[in-house]
Protein backbone atom coordinates (compact mmCIF):
# COMPACT_ATOMS: atom_id res chain seq x y z
CA UNK A 1 0.00 0.00 0.00
CA UNK A 2 1.29 3.48 -1.42
CA UNK A 3 1.13 6.36 1.26
CA UNK A 4 0.46 9.92 1.17
CA UNK A 5 -0.08 12.75 2.88
CA UNK A 6 -3.45 14.47 2.16
CA UNK A 7 -5.12 17.82 2.51
CA UNK A 8 -6.02 17.62 6.42
CA UNK A 9 -1.98 16.29 6.91
CA UNK A 10 -2.92 12.62 7.37
CA UNK A 11 -1.41 10.35 5.93
CA UNK A 12 -3.72 7.91 3.98
CA UNK A 13 -3.43 4.87 2.41
CA UNK A 14 -4.04 4.66 -1.22
CA UNK A 15 -5.05 0.91 -2.03
CA UNK A 16 -3.40 -1.00 -5.23
CA UNK A 17 -4.00 -4.39 -6.91
CA UNK A 18 -2.36 -7.65 -6.55
CA UNK A 19 0.92 -6.97 -8.91
CA UNK A 20 1.46 -3.69 -6.43
CA UNK A 21 0.09 -1.28 -8.78
CA UNK A 22 -1.27 1.71 -7.52
CA UNK A 23 -4.71 2.57 -7.68
CA UNK A 24 -5.36 6.41 -8.81
CA UNK A 25 -7.63 7.82 -6.87
CA UNK A 26 -8.87 11.89 -6.55
CA UNK A 27 -7.92 13.14 -3.62
CA UNK A 28 -10.57 12.24 -0.62
CA UNK A 29 -13.09 15.14 0.51
CA UNK A 30 -14.99 16.20 3.41
CA UNK A 31 -18.77 16.21 3.28
CA UNK A 32 -20.28 17.25 6.33
CA UNK A 33 -17.12 16.84 8.28
CA UNK A 34 -16.78 13.27 6.80
CA UNK A 35 -14.01 12.04 4.50
CA UNK A 36 -14.82 10.77 1.27
CA UNK A 37 -12.88 9.06 -1.31
CA UNK A 38 -14.23 9.92 -5.48
CA UNK A 39 -12.58 9.00 -7.85
CA UNK A 40 -11.34 5.37 -7.55
CA UNK A 41 -9.73 3.52 -10.88
CA UNK A 42 -9.49 6.77 -12.54
CA UNK A 43 -6.29 8.14 -13.94
CA UNK A 44 -5.37 11.70 -12.73
CA UNK A 45 -5.13 12.83 -15.27
CA UNK A 46 -8.82 12.66 -16.03
CA UNK A 47 -9.36 15.48 -13.65
CA UNK A 48 -8.29 17.91 -16.84
CA UNK A 49 -10.62 16.35 -18.98
CA UNK A 50 -12.64 19.36 -19.54
CA UNK A 51 -16.22 20.17 -19.45
CA UNK A 52 -17.74 16.98 -19.86
CA UNK A 53 -16.35 15.61 -17.12
CA UNK A 54 -19.53 15.17 -15.22
CA UNK A 55 -20.50 13.12 -11.21
CA UNK A 56 -23.48 10.90 -11.31
CA UNK A 57 -24.43 9.85 -7.68
CA UNK A 58 -27.13 7.66 -6.99
CA UNK A 59 -25.66 5.45 -3.65
CA UNK A 60 -27.66 7.91 -1.74
CA UNK A 61 -30.34 10.77 -2.89
CA UNK A 62 -30.03 10.85 -6.71
CA UNK A 63 -27.52 14.16 -7.85
CA UNK A 64 -25.86 14.86 -10.96
CA UNK A 65 -23.04 17.47 -10.72
CA UNK A 66 -21.46 18.76 -13.56
CA UNK A 67 -17.26 20.23 -14.34
CA UNK A 68 -18.18 22.85 -12.09
CA UNK A 69 -19.72 21.29 -9.32
CA UNK A 70 -22.81 22.65 -10.13
CA UNK A 71 -25.97 20.76 -9.06
CA UNK A 72 -27.69 19.30 -12.31
CA UNK A 73 -30.30 16.85 -11.38
CA UNK A 74 -33.19 17.16 -13.03
CA UNK A 75 -36.02 18.36 -11.16
CA UNK A 76 -38.83 16.95 -12.65
CA UNK A 77 -39.36 12.82 -10.61
CA UNK A 78 -40.10 10.91 -13.82
CA UNK A 79 -36.25 12.29 -15.58
CA UNK A 80 -34.70 11.25 -12.28
CA UNK A 81 -36.17 7.88 -12.26
CA UNK A 82 -35.33 7.47 -16.08
CA UNK A 83 -31.59 8.74 -15.19
CA UNK A 84 -31.34 6.63 -12.33
CA UNK A 85 -32.26 3.43 -14.30
CA UNK A 86 -30.40 4.22 -17.02
CA UNK A 87 -27.33 4.60 -14.75
CA UNK A 88 -27.88 1.75 -12.23
CA UNK A 89 -27.87 -0.26 -15.71
CA UNK A 90 -25.11 2.09 -17.35
CA UNK A 91 -23.38 1.07 -20.40
CA UNK A 92 -26.04 -1.48 -20.83
CA UNK A 93 -29.14 -1.36 -22.72
CA UNK A 94 -32.17 -0.89 -20.35
CA UNK A 95 -35.63 -2.47 -22.63
CA UNK A 96 -38.45 -0.27 -23.18
CA UNK A 97 -40.77 -2.35 -21.76
CA UNK A 98 -38.48 -1.97 -18.16
CA UNK A 99 -38.35 1.60 -18.90
CA UNK A 100 -41.97 2.01 -18.78
CA UNK A 101 -42.67 -0.50 -15.97
CA UNK A 102 -40.16 1.92 -14.21
CA UNK A 103 -41.75 5.35 -15.00
CA UNK A 104 -45.57 4.66 -14.95
CA UNK A 105 -45.52 1.72 -11.73
CA UNK A 106 -47.48 -1.11 -14.13
CA UNK A 107 -49.71 0.95 -15.20
CA UNK A 108 -48.76 2.93 -18.13
CA UNK A 109 -51.07 5.03 -20.68
CA UNK A 110 -51.68 3.70 -24.25
CA UNK A 111 -49.17 5.86 -25.19
CA UNK A 112 -46.12 5.17 -23.10
CA UNK A 113 -43.86 4.55 -25.59
CA UNK A 114 -44.54 6.96 -27.29
CA UNK A 115 -44.40 9.66 -23.80
CA UNK A 116 -40.89 7.30 -23.24
CA UNK A 117 -39.52 8.72 -26.03
CA UNK A 118 -40.32 12.07 -25.22
CA UNK A 119 -38.95 11.51 -21.74
CA UNK A 120 -35.72 10.71 -23.33
CA UNK A 121 -35.92 13.86 -25.59
CA UNK A 122 -36.12 15.77 -22.60
CA UNK A 123 -33.59 14.17 -20.51
CA UNK A 124 -30.95 14.89 -23.40
CA UNK A 125 -31.68 18.18 -23.70
CA UNK A 126 -31.59 19.13 -20.14
CA UNK A 127 -28.28 17.66 -19.46
CA UNK A 128 -26.79 19.17 -22.66
CA UNK A 129 -28.67 22.27 -21.20
CA UNK A 130 -26.98 22.16 -17.98
CA UNK A 131 -23.33 21.72 -19.12
CA UNK A 132 -23.37 18.38 -18.20
CA UNK A 133 -23.39 16.71 -21.32
CA UNK A 134 -22.98 13.41 -20.28
CA UNK A 135 -22.39 10.59 -22.30
CA UNK A 136 -24.18 9.66 -25.07
CA UNK A 137 -28.19 8.36 -24.09
CA UNK A 138 -28.71 6.54 -27.40
CA UNK A 139 -31.43 4.03 -28.81
CA UNK A 140 -30.66 0.20 -28.70
CA UNK A 141 -32.48 -2.54 -29.16
CA UNK A 142 -34.67 -3.29 -27.65
CA UNK A 143 -34.63 0.09 -25.33
CA UNK A 144 -32.01 2.11 -24.58
CA UNK A 145 -28.36 2.59 -23.38
CA UNK A 146 -26.66 5.35 -21.41
CA UNK A 147 -22.60 5.36 -21.65
CA UNK A 148 -21.01 6.54 -19.20
CA UNK A 149 -17.76 5.77 -19.85
CA UNK A 150 -15.75 8.75 -19.68
CA UNK A 151 -18.18 10.04 -16.36
CA UNK A 152 -17.63 9.32 -12.67
CA UNK A 153 -20.62 7.10 -11.24
CA UNK A 154 -20.34 6.18 -7.47
CA UNK A 155 -21.97 3.10 -7.78
CA UNK A 156 -18.99 1.59 -10.62
CA UNK A 157 -16.24 3.05 -7.83
CA UNK A 158 -18.25 1.28 -5.49
CA UNK A 159 -17.73 -1.86 -7.21
CA UNK A 160 -14.49 -1.33 -8.43
CA UNK A 161 -13.17 -1.01 -4.71
CA UNK A 162 -15.06 -4.12 -3.15
CA UNK A 163 -13.46 -6.33 -6.06
CA UNK A 164 -9.93 -4.40 -5.40
CA UNK A 165 -11.10 -5.70 -1.45
CA UNK A 166 -11.23 -9.26 -2.40
CA UNK A 167 -8.88 -9.53 -4.40
CA UNK A 168 -6.50 -7.96 -1.78
CA UNK A 169 -7.73 -10.59 0.77
CA UNK A 170 -6.83 -13.73 -1.34
CA UNK A 171 -3.36 -12.01 -1.96
CA UNK A 172 -3.09 -12.18 2.29
CA UNK A 173 -3.29 -8.47 2.69
CA UNK A 174 -6.16 -8.07 4.96
CA UNK A 175 -5.32 -4.38 6.14
CA UNK A 176 -5.21 -2.90 3.04
CA UNK A 177 -8.24 -4.92 1.91
CA UNK A 178 -10.11 -3.77 5.20
CA UNK A 179 -8.97 0.34 4.10
CA UNK A 180 -10.43 -0.16 0.53
CA UNK A 181 -13.82 -1.72 2.12
CA UNK A 182 -13.77 1.58 4.29
CA UNK A 183 -13.01 3.72 1.42
CA UNK A 184 -16.01 1.91 -0.94
CA UNK A 185 -18.17 2.33 2.06
CA UNK A 186 -17.22 6.00 2.48
CA UNK A 187 -19.10 6.69 -0.99
CA UNK A 188 -22.58 5.93 0.43
CA UNK A 189 -25.01 9.05 1.20
CA UNK A 190 -27.81 7.08 2.81
CA UNK A 191 -29.90 4.35 1.63
CA UNK A 192 -29.31 3.93 -2.37
CA UNK A 193 -31.56 6.43 -4.27
CA UNK A 194 -33.11 7.62 -1.13
CA UNK A 195 -35.40 10.12 -2.96
CA UNK A 196 -37.12 8.00 -5.31
CA UNK A 197 -38.12 5.03 -3.35
CA UNK A 198 -41.83 5.65 -3.73
CA UNK A 199 -41.50 4.32 -7.26
CA UNK A 200 -41.62 0.79 -7.09
CA UNK A 201 -38.68 -0.31 -9.78
CA UNK A 202 -36.87 2.40 -9.02
CA UNK A 203 -37.20 0.79 -4.94
CA UNK A 204 -36.21 -2.99 -6.05
CA UNK A 205 -33.20 -1.64 -7.89
CA UNK A 206 -32.42 0.29 -5.11
CA UNK A 207 -32.83 -2.67 -2.52
CA UNK A 208 -30.14 -4.58 -4.25
CA UNK A 209 -27.90 -1.56 -4.06
CA UNK A 210 -28.62 -1.45 0.01
CA UNK A 211 -27.67 -5.15 0.00
CA UNK A 212 -24.47 -5.17 -2.10
CA UNK A 213 -23.63 -1.79 1.30
CA UNK A 214 -24.37 -4.28 3.94
CA UNK A 215 -22.18 -7.61 2.30
CA UNK A 216 -19.53 -5.18 2.27
CA UNK A 217 -19.74 -4.19 5.69
CA UNK A 218 -20.34 -7.71 7.17
CA UNK A 219 -16.80 -8.57 5.08
CA UNK A 220 -15.08 -5.07 6.66
CA UNK A 221 -16.32 -5.79 10.41
CA UNK A 222 -15.08 -9.27 10.04
CA UNK A 223 -11.57 -8.05 8.68
CA UNK A 224 -11.38 -5.79 11.23
CA UNK A 225 -11.78 -8.45 13.45
CA UNK A 226 -9.24 -10.50 12.42
CA UNK A 227 -7.08 -8.05 12.25
CA UNK A 228 -7.60 -7.67 16.12
CA UNK A 229 -8.99 -3.82 16.02
CA UNK A 230 -12.44 -5.35 18.42
CA UNK A 231 -12.11 -2.03 20.89
CA UNK A 232 -12.73 0.65 18.28
CA UNK A 233 -15.57 -1.67 16.11
CA UNK A 234 -17.61 -1.20 19.42
CA UNK A 235 -19.42 2.00 18.72
CA UNK A 236 -19.35 1.59 14.90
CA UNK A 237 -21.39 -1.56 15.57
CA UNK A 238 -23.95 -0.25 17.96
CA UNK A 239 -24.75 2.36 15.31
CA UNK A 240 -25.54 0.01 13.29
CA UNK A 241 -27.79 -2.11 15.29
CA UNK A 242 -29.80 1.08 16.13
CA UNK A 243 -30.12 1.25 12.61
CA UNK A 244 -30.78 -2.52 12.31
CA UNK A 245 -32.03 -3.34 15.05
CA UNK A 246 -33.40 -8.01 13.61
CA UNK A 247 -30.08 -7.98 11.28
CA UNK A 248 -28.44 -10.41 13.26
CA UNK A 249 -24.96 -10.20 11.96
CA UNK A 250 -23.70 -7.16 13.54
CA UNK A 251 -24.93 -8.51 16.88
CA UNK A 252 -22.64 -11.28 16.43
CA UNK A 253 -19.82 -8.84 15.37
CA UNK A 254 -20.37 -6.88 18.24
CA UNK A 255 -21.20 -9.87 20.77
CA UNK A 256 -17.56 -10.95 20.02
CA UNK A 257 -15.76 -7.35 20.00
CA UNK A 258 -17.26 -6.65 23.47
CA UNK A 259 -15.52 -10.63 24.74
CA UNK A 260 -12.06 -9.67 23.18
CA UNK A 261 -12.13 -5.99 25.03
CA UNK A 262 -13.17 -7.80 28.41
CA UNK A 263 -17.04 -6.73 28.61
CA UNK A 264 -18.63 -10.15 29.01
CA UNK A 265 -21.56 -8.64 31.29
CA UNK A 266 -22.28 -6.22 28.32
CA UNK A 267 -21.90 -8.87 25.51
CA UNK A 268 -24.41 -11.38 27.05
CA UNK A 269 -26.71 -8.47 27.51
CA UNK A 270 -26.34 -7.87 23.77
CA UNK A 271 -27.62 -11.65 22.96
CA UNK A 272 -30.41 -11.12 25.66
CA UNK A 273 -31.56 -7.82 23.77
CA UNK A 274 -31.30 -9.22 20.31
CA UNK A 275 -33.46 -12.83 21.63
CA UNK A 276 -35.81 -10.24 22.74
CA UNK A 277 -36.02 -8.47 19.79
CA UNK A 278 -36.81 -11.56 17.88
CA UNK A 279 -38.96 -13.38 19.74
CA UNK A 280 -41.15 -10.35 20.10
CA UNK A 281 -41.18 -9.16 16.52
CA UNK A 282 -40.84 -12.29 14.67
CA UNK A 283 -42.27 -15.14 17.29
CA UNK A 284 -38.13 -16.61 16.30
CA UNK A 285 -35.47 -17.67 17.86
CA UNK A 286 -31.75 -16.49 17.11
CA UNK A 287 -29.97 -18.42 14.23
CA UNK A 288 -28.34 -21.58 15.64
CA UNK A 289 -24.90 -19.60 14.76
CA UNK A 290 -25.90 -16.93 17.18
CA UNK A 291 -26.78 -19.28 19.74
CA UNK A 292 -23.56 -21.28 19.64
CA UNK A 293 -21.92 -17.60 19.90
CA UNK A 294 -23.47 -17.37 23.26
CA UNK A 295 -22.99 -21.03 24.71
CA UNK A 296 -19.22 -19.85 23.80
CA UNK A 297 -19.06 -16.93 26.07
CA UNK A 298 -20.91 -18.53 29.28
CA UNK A 299 -18.32 -21.20 28.07
CA UNK A 300 -15.38 -18.45 27.90
CA UNK A 301 -14.42 -20.45 24.65
CA UNK A 302 -10.68 -20.00 23.74
CA UNK A 303 -11.86 -19.05 19.86
CA UNK A 304 -13.38 -16.32 21.10
CA UNK A 305 -9.80 -14.70 21.36
CA UNK A 306 -8.21 -16.03 18.18
CA UNK A 307 -8.83 -13.70 15.60
CA UNK A 308 -8.10 -16.38 13.09
CA UNK A 309 -10.86 -18.66 14.10
CA UNK A 310 -13.64 -16.39 13.50
CA UNK A 311 -14.71 -18.02 10.26
CA UNK A 312 -14.20 -21.28 10.67
CA UNK A 313 -17.47 -20.85 13.11
CA UNK A 314 -19.10 -19.59 11.05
Amino acid sequence: MHKTVGKFGVRRGIPSDESGRRLHHRPMTRAGGRVEARGFGRDPADDCSGEDDVNILVLGPLDVKNADGCVVTPPALKLRTLLAVLCVHADRVVSTQHLIDALWSGAPPRTAESALHVYVSKLRKHLVATGSRVGELATRSPGYVLDLSAHQLDLREFDAMTLLAQQLEGAGRLEEASRTLECALSLWRGPALADMREMPVVDALARQLDERRLVASERRFELELALGRHSRLISELYGVTALHPLWENPYYFLMIALYRSGRTAECLMVYKQVRHALVDSLGMEPSSRFQRLHQAVLDRAAWLDDPAMLQATA
